[in-house]
């Protein structure tokens, strides 16, 4: 078995929604690295993706769940996401995932350490619950979403 080739297409250093000097890095690979912490769904619709409102910030966003521990790959997670979203769990394709990097955690900081994962995973199927369809072009209101570089 060979090594998943990753490319990585943009890095934060010194995250401000890290612990000091934590690093968050987007990066581009074809199988999800491990501990994935977070499953977001991405379907798109030529320059649109479907969004929802997430309950914590009242924020449109790509469909998400957290990961339990015992799916350390992310893969019940997001089958399980993809089924409640579109009613089909099949023909996930992982697309990257921002890499959060952080080697001095703070007591406040909720995810594993040194590196947390929080993957997006896109799909052909079409979502049957209430959503939107939100622009991905230059003035996106998604422009700021530590995902976003994985969509262009």
């Amino acid at each position: 078995m060979s090594a998943d080739v990753e490319t990585v297409v943009h890095v934060t250093p010194d995250a401000a929604w890290l612990p000091r000097f934590g690093r968050a890095e987007v990066i581009r690979r074809s199988t999800p690295p491990t501990p994935m912490c977070v499953a977001r769904l991405l379907i798109r619709r030529t320059d649109q993706v479907f969004c929802v409102t997430r309950p914590d910030t009242g924020r449109l966003d790509l469909p998400m769940r957290v990961i339990e521990r015992d799916d350390p790959s992310g893969q019940l997670g997001i089958t399980a996401l993809a089924e409640q979203i579109t009613g089909d769990g099949s023909g996930l394709v992982f697309v990257g995932a921002v890499r959060n990097v952080v080697d001095s955690p703070s007591d406040d900081y909720a995810w594993p350490t040194p590196l947390a994962h929080f993957g997006v995973w896109t799909s052909e199927s079409h979502p049957t619950v209430e959503g939107s369809w939100v622009s991905i072009g230059n003035d996106s209101p998604l422009r700021d979403r530590h995902w976003f570089p994985l969509v262009l």
